[in-house]
């Protein structure tokens, strides 16, 4: 058996595995859907494949693939790429996202990664202070850090693994964590050129808790002269929000300077319902510029009415080459339910 069937077959095998495990969810009436530790993880980042709707989990490339599909990480087109992301989150929330990558020959590829929040400064109110009369306030710490391997097995297939540690800290209390991703491309599958497949498992790791000072309370007696004592509130635990991902997607030219592509993803979300999501992109090459224009959306069929907060997604993008570097600026625009719309710029060097 040659290697491009024993892929194929690997690929099929995975794409069924995910079918399954949905039908399964949905045919429960999704009893996993519930409450889970850091969300933050799945806040996407990076401004072309949110332009995108996140449907481009075949395509993906580079340093910006981390965080969708961290096997497009291996098919990364310099030697060393650099790439940092602002995006305007939901509440007055800024979520930074940074990353580096670098190609090591036929060892493959190894990225870095930081995401943070920015939550701004909170009031700090306590039972003897419900007014924050003394003034204080605090900043919760949400940070990421991602340590990515990428690499192609053959010209078509490359697989590749992130191990994220996870830190949140709010006041006096503070949970840790960590969690991995696999990811699997595909380029030209079953054989055609432009139709490409991509997979990925997300989050996988234990589950976490809070801890720290901040859980300790004042026990006072109701009888008797005893003094006051200090008890622990025993925080509870929760899963991370695991979740399989499929995408196809076709990309073509429409003439020699004249770029499309549509891509299609299905998510399976271990503590939420699914969701379908499709995206396009047409790009238009002038000698060492490209310009793009983005499109997309996220489905969630079974969600009622406003219980989906984002809508479609538009983005543009610039990718401009000169000797030994090549600069991309991305901008996508994301319609948002209650709140204002997010907003994210990124820009990547290559080297």
């Amino acid at each position: 058996m040659n290697n491009r069937v024993m892929y194929m077959i690997l690929s099929v095998c995975v794409a069924l595995a995910v079918l399954a495990s949905s039908l399964v969810a949905q045919g429960t009436g999704n009893k996993r859907i519930g409450t889970a530790a850091a969300t933050e993880l799945l806040i996407p980042v990076g401004a072309r494949d949110l332009a995108l709707g996140g449907s481009s989990l075949a395509t993906t490339n580079g340093v910006d693939a981390i965080y969708w599909n961290p096997a497009g990480l291996g098919r990364m087109k310099s030697s060393a790429e650099g790439m940092f992301s602002s995006m305007t989150y939901i509440g007055d929330i800024g979520v930074n996202y940074g990353a580096v990558g670098a190609s090591f020959g036929e060892f493959g590829n190894i990225g870095l990664s930081v995401k943070s929040l920015n939550f701004g400064s909170i009031p700090l109110t306590t039972n003897d202070d419900p007014e924050n009369t003394s003034g204080r306030f605090f900043s919760p710490t949400y940070v990421t850090v991602g340590l990515s391997y990428a690499r192609g097995l053959t010209e078509a297939v490359g697989v590749g693994v992130t191990l994220k540690v996870i830190s949140e800290q709010i006041d006096r209390a503070s949970a840790s964590g960590f969690a991995l991703d696999f990811g699997i491309q595909y380029t030209g599958l079953v054989g055609v050129k432009g139709v490409n497949l991509g997979v990925t498992l997300k989050n996988i790791g234990p589950q976490m808790r809070y801890d720290g000072p901040g859980l300790y309370r004042n026990a006072v007696s109701t009888d008797g002269f005893r003094p006051t004592q200090k008890y622990k509130s025993e925080a509870a635990s929760f899963e991370l929000p695991s979740l399989i991902e499929i995408g196809l997607s076709y990309d073509s030219k429409a003439s020699d300077n004249m770029l499309w592509s549509l891509n299609g993803s299905f998510t399976n979300n271990n503590l939420y319902l699914d969701e379908y999501r499709v995206g396009g992109e047409l790009g238009m090459v002038m000698e060492s510029v490209k310009l793009f224009g983005r499109a997309g959306i996220g489905i969630v069929p079974q969600a009622e009415a406003k219980e989906n907060i984002f809508g479609a997604t538009f983005g543009a993008g610039l990718n401009y080459v000169v000797p030994g570097i090549s600069i991309t600026v991305d901008y996508a625009y994301r319609q948002v339910e209650f709140f204002d719309a997010n907003n994210v710029f990124s820009v990547k060097l290559g080297f």
